[in-house]
């Protein structure tokens, strides 16, 4: 194992172990590396890769912290690689979008109150076949993003955002080159909420795997033309 890797493991198993918690200042770098048999080298580029992911938050002048390690930021670092990909891989990525988000869905369904059912057809409601593709985007990222929080899994919910990411381009394309792509997104949004509103898991998962397949339909025949 690298110097580095090593150091990474270390500050990981002080974090893990309770020793280190969420918000608190990690040891001077002198006494930290002392304390852990490593250099003061290797203890900074650990400290440098911990806080690209997010793990750690260096405040210049301050000391080194440990972040609050929620789901939304430890996951961000998906959102760099997925960009990174191109339209072949981005298939994988629906794909894997599609499973994830499916089973959210059921799961709002189950598990979605009142508040959140008014909530869902609040947006829902809000737009109509006259909108821009650019209000489209909007709505269908706050309608998904609505659905997804609803599942009550904060990881599942970060994932599936990040992951998302990338296909706000492909939502753009397919409505400004598909036509009634508006009339058919709005369509199958509101069958996908009027199931979640009637709790019927089976019903909203086969409905939002639809919906989610049709984009991958439109990306595969795009990539392929």
């Amino acid at each position: 194992m690298a110097v580095t890797d090593e150091a990474i493991e270390k500050i990981k198993a002080m974090i893990v172990s309770g020793e280190l918690a969420p918000g608190d200042r990690l040891p001077p770098e002198k006494e930290l590396s002392e304390r852990l048999g490593l250099s003061r080298n290797s203890m900074r580029e650990a400290v440098k890769a911990l806080e690209v992911i997010r793990v750690l938050d260096v405040r210049r002048g301050d000391g080194t912290y440990v972040t609050s390690l929620e789901p939304h930021l430890l996951l961000e670092a998906i959102s760099f690689v997925v960009d990174m990909h191109d339209d072949d891989s981005m298939l994988e990525i629906f794909a894997v979008r599609r499973m994830l988000e499916s089973q959210a869905t059921g799961l709002a369904a189950t598990l979605g109150t009142p508040e959140d059912l008014a909530r869902l057809e609040q947006e829902v409601s809000s737009v109509d076949a006259d909108v821009s593709i650019e209000e489209l985007v909007e709505h269908d990222i706050r309608f998904h993003r609505d659905i997804v929080a609803m599942s009550g899994n904060a990881y599942l919910a970060s994932l599936i955002e990040h992951l998302s990411s990338q296909t706000v381009r492909a939502r753009v394309w397919r409505g400004l080159t598909e036509a009634g792509a508006v009339e058919r997104t709005l369509s199958e949004h509101r069958a996908i909420a009027d199931a979640v509103a009637q709790h019927d898991p089976l019903l909203a998962t086969s409905l939002a795997t639809a919906h989610i397949a049709g984009v991958e339909r439109w990306l595969r025949q795009a990539a392929s033309a």
